[in-house]
C-alpha cells in the first residue's frame, strides 16, 4: 500500500512511500474490489472523496495519472469524467494488457491523508497464433498438428475433423493421429475458446495412398458398332492409366481407338469394332506409390437376320425338311384321285 503526501512549492509534488498496514494512524486505506473488464473496453475509475479535500490524485505504478484537474499522463486515452466534493472518476478507453495492474486514488484531506486502491484485470479474447501447415503425408505416417492460442483467462482447444467424418478428434492444443488411413484425410478445424470469445482455424491434411481399381465389365459389341470399355481407380495423387491388348500396349488413336482420361476414369473407344478388336484388354491404373490392374473382353453380338425374325422363336430347319415336303405333296396328289373316283358315282 502506498501512502501520499503532497509538498506545496511552486509545483505540487507528490511522494507515495509505502505503508505496511491498512490500520496506520496517519493515513487511511481502502481495497477496492478487482475490476474485470475486456480488453478494448473502457474502465472507469471512481473514487469517493468527502469531507475537506486539499489535493487529490490517481496514479498508476506510482506515476501519476491525475493530480486534480491537471492531467499528467501522456496518454490520450486517459481522460477526467467527474471531479468535485464527493467523487474524482477517470476513465481509460480502449484498453489493454499494458493497463492491467494496480490504481490509487490518493487523497489529501483537512485531517489526514486516505488511500484507496484497486486492480485492474484485462481479460483478452482468444487468438490462435500457431497452426500447424496443411501437409501431404503417405498413408500410414504418424501425424501430429499443433494449435497454440493467446488468450486471457488462457483458452481451451478443441480439433475437430470437418469432412468427411465430422468426429471429434481432440481437446488439447496437440493432435496426433498415428497410421494415418485414407479415411482420416480431409479438413480438420481448432478451436480456441475462453469465456471472452472464440477463435476458429483449419489445417488440411492429404494422405497418399496407391491405386485401386474397380473390377472391369466385359462388353459385347456388333460388328461396325461403336463400343467403349471403362476403367476407374481410386488413387491419391491421381493415378495414370495404360492401356494394353494382350501384351501390347495401346496408344491414343492407334488402329481408330481412342483413349479419354478425366479423374479417376479413363476410356477406350472402338468407333467401329472389326474381328480384329474382339479379345482380352487390360487397364492399369499408376501413381508413385504403386499400380493396379484389371482385364476387359471385348466380344461380339450377333444380331438377328430379317428371315429369323420371320421364322418365329419356334422355327426348326434341318436336313430331312425337303424330303418332308415330298411326301406331303405325294400324299395331296391321293386324295385328289380318290375324290375324283367318287365323284363319278
Amino acid at each position: 500500500m502506498l501512502c501520499c503526501t503532497w509538498k506545496e512549492d511552486l509545483d505540487y509534488q507528490m511522494n507515495c512511500l509505502p505503508v505496511h498496514s491498512q490500520g496506520d494512524s496517519q493515513t487511511d486505506n481502502k481495497v477496492m474490489d478487482n475490476i474485470t473488464v475486456r480488453q478494448g473496453e473502457t474502465v472507469f475509475l471512481r473514487c469517493p472523496q468527502g469531507d475537506i479535500v486539499t489535493h487529490t490524485a490517481w496514479l498508476n505504478r506510482s506515476s501519476i495519472l491525475y493530480a486534480g484537474e491537471d492531467k499528467w499522463s501522456v496518454d490520450p486515452r486517459v481522460s477526467l469524467v467527474t471531479l468535485n466534493q464527493e467523487e474524482f472518476t477517470i476513465k481509460i478507453e480502449d484498453v489493454d494488457m499494458t493497463d492491467e495492474g494496480p490504481y490509487i486514488c490518493a487523497v489529501q484531506t483537512s485531517r489526514r491523508p486516505r488511500t484507496t486502491s484497486v486492480h485492474i484485470l484485462i481479460q483478452v479474447p482468444p487468438t490462435i497464433i500457431n497452426l500447424s501447415k496443411g501437409i501431404v503425408v503417405n498413408e500410414g505416417s504418424n501425424v501430429t498438428l499443433m494449435c497454440q492460442a493467446s488468450g486471457k483467462p488462457e483458452p481451451s482447444f478443441t480439433w475437430k475433423l470437418l469432412s468427411p467424418s465430422g468426429d471429434l478428434a481432440s481437446e488439447d492444443e496437440y493432435l496426433d493421429i498415428p497410421s494415418i488411413s485414407r479415411q482420416r484425410a480431409g479438413t480438420y478445424e481448432c478451436t480456441a475458446v475462453n469465456d471472452i470469445a472464440t477463435d476458429v482455424q483449419t489445417v488440411e491434411i492429404t494422405v497418399n495412398y496407391a491405386p485401386s481399381v474397380s473390377e472391369g465389365r466385359d462388353v459385347g459389341v456388333t460388328l461396325g458398332q461403336r463400343g467403349v470399355l471403362e476403367c476407374e481407380a481410386d488413387a491419391v495423387p491421381e493415378a495414370d492409366f495404360e492401356w494394353y491388348r494382350d501384351d501390347r500396349r495401346i496408344f491414343n488413336g492407334f488402329d481408330g481407338m481412342e483413349i479419354e482420361d478425366a479423374g479417376q476414369l479413363s476410356k477406350l473407344t472402338f468407333f467401329n469394332v472389326s474381328e480384329a478388336d474382339y479379345g482380352n484388354y487390360t487397364c492399369i491404373a499408376i501413381n508413385k506409390l504403386g499400380s493396379s490392374n484389371t482385364s476387359f473382353v471385348l466380344y461380339e453380338v450377333i444380331e438377328p437376320t430379317s428371315s429369323t425374325l420371320l421364322q418365329g422363336p419356334g422355327a426348326v430347319q434341318d436336313g430331312n425338311s425337303g424330303s418332308m415336303g415330298t411326301h406331303v405333296h405325294t400324299y395331296t396328289c391321293l386324295l385328289l384321285a380318290i375324290l375324283q373316283f367318287l365323284l363319278r358315282f
